[in-house]
């Protein structure tokens, strides 16, 4: 279990510094990433944003995540309780060079944004068949 771990670790490491491209709150989404034998599989929470407001680019081994999200508060309202906090999304990890980005490919569904990031050929393992005489 702990040689997976240290798999996703060296698979993906988060850049520690990230650029906001707006003012106002930014979370850092939870993510899960998964390594498998042909891809790596990132899941990204980003509840509230719409599909067209998030923005993913890999560019020079680095995976950046930007979502975007509408206050939902109205500014007239006086509020009584004000629990939910609203603001972007923003996460960047730095990628193994091994990936295809070309062939990257996402999802988007009930807050959770999907990524398939596949290997390139060169990384996936191999099986070899032996021929018997």
């Amino acid at each position: 279990m702990a040689e997976e771990s240290n798999m996703a670790k060296t698979a993906a490491e988060e850049v520690s510094s990230a650029e906001h491209t707006r003012c106002g709150c930014h979370f850092r989404p939870n993510v899960d990433i998964i390594e498998r034998a042909d891809e790596l599989v990132v899941l990204a929470d980003v509840p509230g944003a719409r599909p067209e407001s998030i923005d993913v680019d890999f560019e020079d081994g680095t995976l950046a995540i930007h979502a975007r999200v509408d206050p939902r508060q109205d500014p007239g309202v006086e509020y009584r309780v004000h629990e939910y906090g609203v603001g972007d999304y923003y996460r960047t990890f730095h990628v193994s060079e091994a990936i295809d980005a070309g062939k990257i490919t996402a999802e988007y569904n009930d807050g959770v944004l999907t990524l398939h990031l596949p290997k390139t050929e060169a990384t996936k393992p191999r099986k070899i068949s032996v021929k018997t005489r």
